[in-house]
């Protein structure tokens, strides 16, 4: 279909609650889900969501199909997360363990901060064709999988970090890796 302009920090509708979906399987749905595949390819994206591209939709996708085998440029040392599309989502951390770590956005270009983050999380949902879908997970999938949702809710990573000094651009925090966020 089409990469479309990423919206950036300061965008109203990034700031909105995006509404359910409440049709599956329609031309609409399938074309929003290849607009967001072919926007976070094109951006290196670990996921996107439906607000990033002025869409206020319960609706993200996240991870890498098994055809790809390559490493994302903007996460390398990350595990592979499989390829999910997920709307309508309902996150539930499991226990209370937390872990901060590195995250960046495709709505924050050009920047990174030290994210809190629950380490374990289940997670409920739906596909494109309203299969549904359930899962336990954690380490970077259930760091990426927050992330997109927070969008869905009108949150920003820069709204989670806890000490602004770890937040900066993302070329003087790491010099020598291109993050290709820009």
């Amino acid at each position: 279909m089409a990469v479309r302009d990423v919206l950036r920090m300061g965008e109203p509708v990034l700031l909105q609650k995006a509404a359910a979906v409440e049709t599956f399987d329609t031309p609409e749905l399938h074309a929003l889900i290849q607009d967001l595949e072919d926007t976070m390819k094109h951006m290196n994206g670990a996921g996107i969501a439906a607000p990033q591209i002025g869409v206020s939709q319960r609706v993200v996708i996240f991870g890498q199909k098994e055809t790809d085998s390559s490493k994302n440029p903007r996460y390398p040392d990350a595990d592979a997360v499989p390829y999910t599309v997920l709307i309508n989502p309902v996150l539930t951390p499991i226990g209370t363990g937390m872990e901060d770590g590195w995250e960046g956005c495709l709505s924050v270009p050009g920047m990174r901060g030290v994210v809190p983050r629950y380490t374990r999380l289940h997670y409920a949902g739906f596909d494109q064709f309203g299969h549904a879908i359930d899962r336990l997970v954690s380490g970077f999938h259930a760091r990426v999988v927050q992330h997109e949702c927070d969008h869905l809710d009108g949150i920003l990573y820069p709204m989670r970090i806890s000490d602004l000094k770890d937040f900066g651009f993302s070329d003087v925090f790491f010099p020598n890796q291109d993050f290709q966020d820009d």
